[in-house]
């Protein structure tokens, strides 16, 4: 039961960030599907708006370093795991439930059908908003990442007292 009130309040933690997030969609573009990145970056009103490369390699490095830490404690403090095992597993059960739930919720249901995201200058790409493969493949790099992050917060869990 706690492991399932904790999907619970790490989706509805996960919500909160990404609707901070969304307020201004342009700086998150990179998560969008190519062809809509490619429209972007070919408008003038855009020109100084998009993140860089390196914008977006620091934005998603800081977040996986926080989100390891996180894992950390919440799998020491929350869940009592000692070892790497316990921690690896649980955590992997935790990162598996939320992205499940991003790419079903937050991305295929959200994100392709809300209009908020639909960018100036793209409105007629209909078709590539609700591009559900690509928030799927999404969904497998968010696993592998994922993986390593869980691997990195199971390998702090037994210093932590």
């Amino acid at each position: 039961m706690t492991l399932f009130i904790e999907i619970l309040a790490l989706c509805a933690a996960f919500t909160v960030m990404v609707y901070v997030m969304s307020r201004d969609p342009i700086k998150t573009v990179y998560n969008y599907p190519p062809k809509i990145q490619e429209r972007v970056s070919s408008l003038d009103m855009y020109k100084d708006k998009i993140p860089t490369q390196e914008n977006k390699i620091i934005t998603k490095l800081t977040a996986c370093v926080i989100f390891t830490i996180v894992c950390a404690l919440i799998l020491r403090y929350v869940n009592g795991c000692k070892t790497f095992t316990e921690a690896l597993k649980t955590g992997f059960i935790l990162w598996t439930c939320v992205n499940l739930y991003d790419v079903v919720i937050m991305d295929i249901i959200w994100f392709c059908h809300d209009p908020h995201f639909v960018l100036p200058g793209t409105e007629d790409m209909v078709e590539d908003y609700h591009d559900y493969l690509f928030h799927i493949k999404g969904g497998f790099i968010g696993e592998l990442i994922g993986m390593a992050v869980c691997v990195l917060a199971s390998l702090i869990v037994p210093f932590l007292p």
